[in-house]
């Protein structure tokens, strides 16, 4: 036995919406969504690439500028500051992160071997950009003041899902160089561990 009527025009309006919800609903399933998520992993991935980069650039900076004082030993001998040259330096930090977010330094014990003396610290500032963070580290590595820079990291976020306000936080090791030539010993001097070595 078959059942068989007509749809009324009322039940024929409701199909038609029903079958274009189905669409719709297929439509952001299939195609909107898988687009959107391709777009956002893409997103994340040159945020990343970004990073990556960044930490490459500041490596091989400071690899030529390491090969550079490398060539000029001997050359050069005025490159490297006299001991005590801590209240330039601070003055450097200072003016090197005048316009990041926030930061902090922390100071390691100087130390000596012969007539080199390290002022070894670690940093850790935040920037709005890329961008920002790599004037920092630049101001810091080509200064008339030997600083080397040692592991750089880079991390990066965002706030909100609409990409929002980036925030880019840097983390390194660092160390001023200065020498004993023409430097006045004080009370701050360290032990030379180069000669109680011997």
């Amino acid at each position: 036995m078959t059942l068989e009527r007509e749809f009324n025009p009322a039940e024929r309006v409701l199909l038609l919406l029903l079958g274009l919800l189905l669409v719709l609903l297929a439509y952001y399933r299939f195609v909107y969504r898988p687009v959107y998520d391709e777009i956002e992993n893409a997103h994340t991935e040159r945020v990343a690439l970004q990073t990556e980069l960044m930490a490459v650039q500041t490596r091989v900076a400071q690899l030529t500028r390491m090969r550079e004082e490398l060539d000029s030993i001997g050359t050069d001998a005025d490159r490297m500051e006299s001991y005590n040259n801590s209240k330039a330096e601070l003055s450097l930090l200072n003016s090197s992160l005048d316009d990041v977010l926030q930061y902090s330094i922390s100071f390691a014990t100087v130390t000596r071997d012969g007539d080199q003396i390290r002022r070894n610290f670690t940093l850790q500032f935040t920037t709005d950009s890329f961008e920002g963070a790599q004037r920092v580290l630049k101001r810091l590595t080509a200064s008339e003041y030997r600083c080397l820079l040692g592991d750089v990291q880079y991390t990066s976020s965002r706030n909100g899902h609409d990409g929002g306000d980036e925030r880019v936080t840097v983390s390194t090791t660092a160390t001023f160089f200065e020498t004993m030539v023409g430097g006045t010993p004080d009370a701050g001097l360290p032990v030379d561990t180069g000669t109680a070595a011997q």
